[in-house]
């Protein structure tokens, strides 16, 4: 992530080699927030919503549906990986709180 602090920033995720970005358009909300703060180690999150600045290259999730207990984006429904109606203005961002508070 890339942000404003080491707990928040743009959603980007690492496939085959490549970084990509997330939709936050479409049901980007607190219980997929939840689920990267937990798979990146921090504590819970404080905010989803769109990114600080568009990403670049190609934007692999889009319509991110979890029900906040997954342990990794991977296991939360999309549209399929690559698949989307977005734009990079449009990229994810999350805020976790650390381990010992905001």
């Amino acid at each position: 992530m890339g942000g404003p602090g080491p707990q928040s920033g743009r959603m980007e995720v690492l496939h085959n080699g490549a970084w990509g970005t997330v939709c936050s358009y479409d049901n980007w909300d607190l219980q997929e927030a939840t689920v990267v703060c937990r798979q990146l180690g921090y504590g819970r999150a404080v905010a989803a919503l769109v990114a600080y600045g568009g990403g670049s290259g190609p934007i692999w999730y889009d319509d991110m549906h979890c029900n906040g207990s997954e342990s990794s984006l991977t296991q939360c429904s999309h549209r399929g990986l690559g698949v989307h109606n977005c734009n990079h203005s449009e990229d994810a961002g999350v805020i976790c709180a650390s381990e010992c508070g905001y």
